[in-house]
């Protein structure tokens, strides 16, 4: 065999070689590439049936289906009704049912995450994040912390820049974190908590449950304003914590902190700050500020809030509460928010979540307000159109709750009652820490929901002008 034929051969052996190396490379890389195919999914697949095929169950539009539903025939899951709706696909209305303006679940937002299905779903690994930590290192999902400050920039509702950020079980948990890191320990003197009446009921009920040496509630704001007020700075040593909540539940009103004094600290509840519930004038810029994904998307099951917090040494003690109370949230739930934020703020086209929320609630109160204001029974809180930054535009009011009084002198002491009788469901205003002339009615439930009560509260004024002409 000559020189130049085994040459060849050599060539040609190498080049197979080369082209054998390439193919199963590239086979490697074309079966790595086809598991996560549309069409050829693996683990997944039979999730996403699951999820899917549940999803399509028909409810008539007045209820759900779910997959970790209580109501299952034959093993599988069967619809969850709506209030006042029965049936197995919840055609059946119950027309003597009253009007459910109770809870504050906010799934007025519902239709908009129905309207993004695709973009919003999560499908979660059984072995997504087992440990108790992220890398080891936090309890916190930094991903999720840093979308969040992307969102408020993008908002324009909360400075938090050079600030902290922790994360709870909901915005409730972290008040009383706030407060115990608020609190000085082993003093003489517990700290005061006061709330501007009227509040939401939690402050109270909790701060008492919890019966901490260090704090204690009291509601009656306006005499610690005044006492504080008087004294000299060096003449105290009673440390006040001030509740403020901006927007107000129940009334909407935007407020601020009142006591002024060098003892006197303030929590923000800033949770129905958002676009959907009130013009955002400025960038809150608050010491410490609660928010929660319940107001910000709808998804209320999922508790988890956040604190901004100015002041490092409240930032590590509100930790060291978190950390001993629950150590942590869960990873499913920030997951969960992590993907809702990024579908929020990657939005392109089409209506926004705030686009959305503003829409229903400015419709449902101006439907409310237009049947209210033709009573002589009953009126509602007074909210004025503001210019809105976000929307670059004068907006009317859309709060979350109708704040009703009853105006008559016999119905001043149990307008609830007065209510009740009608068929209309809300909460007495003893439970906010005022008068029960007073009523919270819900505005961010379902359709049905606020239907509902629209159609009694006709009823309720039609009696009043009959009884006028008898």
């Amino acid at each position: 065999m000559g020189k130049a034929t085994r040459s060849l051969i050599i060539l040609i052996l190498l080049l197979i070689s080369v082209c054998s190396l390439t193919l199963n490379v590239l086979l490697i890389i074309f079966k790595r590439v086809r598991v996560f195919d549309d069409d050829e999914l693996s683990w997944s697949r039979r999730a996403a049936k699951e999820a899917e095929r549940v999803a399509a169950i028909s409810c008539s539009g007045h209820g759900r289906a779910y997959m970790d539903s209580s109501l299952v025939v034959d093993e599988q899951p069967v619809c969850e009704c709506n209030s006042c709706y029965a049936g197995s696909h919840c055609q059946k209305l119950l027309p003597s049912c009253p009007a459910n303006a109770d809870g504050g679940d906010p799934l007025f937002l519902e239709p908009f995450w129905m309207e993004n299905a695709g973009s919003s779903a999560i499908l979660v690994a059984g072995w997504h994040r087992m440990s108790y930590t992220f890398n080891q290192s936090s309890f916190m999902s930094k991903q999720l912390e840093a979308r969040i400050r992307q969102m408020h920039a993008i908002v324009g509702n909360a400075v938090t820049e050079g600030k902290y950020i922790i994360f709870g079980t909901g915005s409730s948990q972290l008040v009383n974190a706030a407060i115990h890191a608020l609190s000085p320990h082993n003093s003489s003197s517990p700290s005061i908590v006061v709330p501007l009446i009227p509040y939401y009921p939690l402050y109270k009920l909790q701060t008492e449950y919890f019966q901490e040496v260090d704090y204690k509630f009291e509601e009656d704001e306006s005499l610690w304003m005044n006492k504080m007020n008087s004294y000299s700075n060096d003449n105290t040593t009673t440390t006040l914590i001030e509740i403020v909540t901006s927007p107000n539940n129940p009334d909407g009103q935007l407020n601020r902190a009142r006591l002024q004094h060098p003892n006197a600290k303030a929590i923000y509840d800033r949770v129905y700050y958002w676009p959907h519930f009130t013009a955002i004038s400025a960038p809150a810029d608050d010491d410490i500020m609660l928010f929660s994904l319940s107001k910000l998307t709808g998804h209320a099951g999922s508790r988890l809030g956040w604190a901004v917090v100015k002041d490092e040494t409240v930032f590590t003690r509100m930790s060291g509460y978190m950390s001993l109370n629950t150590m942590g949230v869960s990873h499913e739930s920030q997951l969960r928010a992590l993907h809702l934020m990024k579908v929020i703020i990657e939005r392109k086209e089409g209506e926004t979540i705030f686009d959305f929320g503003y829409k229903t609630m400015r419709n449902r109160w101006e439907k409310l307000n237009d049947i209210i204001s033709l009573s002589k029974r009953f009126s509602l809180q007074k909210l004025e159109s503001q210019y809105c930054n976000f929307f670059n535009k004068i907006r009317g009011p859309s709060p979350a709750y109708a704040w009703l009084k009853c105006l008559r002198k016999e119905e001043e002491k149990d307008c609830s009652a007065v209510l009740t009788a009608a068929n209309i469901n809300g909460r007495r205003g003893s439970t906010y820490g005022d008068e029960d002339k007073y009523v919270r009615l819900s505005l961010v439930r379902t359709q049905d929901d606020f239907d509902n009560l629209l159609s009694r509260v006709k009823i309720l004024i039609s009696e009043e002008d009959s009884a006028k002409s008898i």
